[in-house]
């Protein structure tokens, strides 16, 4: 079955009372290259503070993510829901932003560019500091997370700037 999402946007009416602005099934989408990855992209902004009026909406709605794995724009976000089949490919990245990655269901491991690898199961939590890494599920059932990505400075060791390195 195909990872589905519900999101529902709140707003306000003319009154200032709140409202459901929307309803709606997401379908996650894959990347050429990326079999057994899907994702749905829930929302993103570029500045903060967040602008919260109906014109930023319809923006934030449809993604101001670029580059598919970061913010980039220095104050944006993003939130999006990724499911990981069993076997799916691995692939070691680096982003430029601090994630909260929230493991729904299923089991993955997290593993970091030294081979140290973290066994992950429902409900757990990482926090993810622009560290080499990778998402593996060598279990059985697909697993999903959600994750919040925030821009951030580059982290620093050793004297170098550590940048954004993702695989094509």
């Amino acid at each position: 079955m195909p990872l589905e999402v519900r999101r529902v946007v709140t707003g306000h009416d003319t009154a200032g009372k709140a409202i459901v602005e929307s309803d709606e099934r997401m379908i996650g989408a894959t990347r050429p290259g990326r079999a057994g990855i899907a994702r749905c992209e829930i929302w993103s902004t570029n500045q903060m503070p967040v602008d919260n009026s109906d014109e930023a909406a319809a923006e934030q709605r449809k993604g101001f993510v670029v580059r598919h794995n970061y913010v980039g724009s220095g104050q944006g976000t993003v939130v999006r829901i990724t499911e990981f089949a069993p076997g799916s490919p691995k692939f070691m990245h680096r982003t430029e932003t601090l994630d909260y990655a929230i493991l729904l269901s299923g089991e993955c491991d997290l593993e970091l560019d030294y081979g140290k690898t973290v066994h992950l199961t429902q409900g757990d939590v990482v926090v993810q500091r622009g560290t080499m890494h990778a998402w593996v599920n060598t279990g059985t059932q697909p697993c999903v997370f959600a994750f919040v990505l925030i821009d951030a400075k580059p982290a620093e060791a050793g004297g170098q700037s550590l940048r954004t390195h993702y695989p094509a």
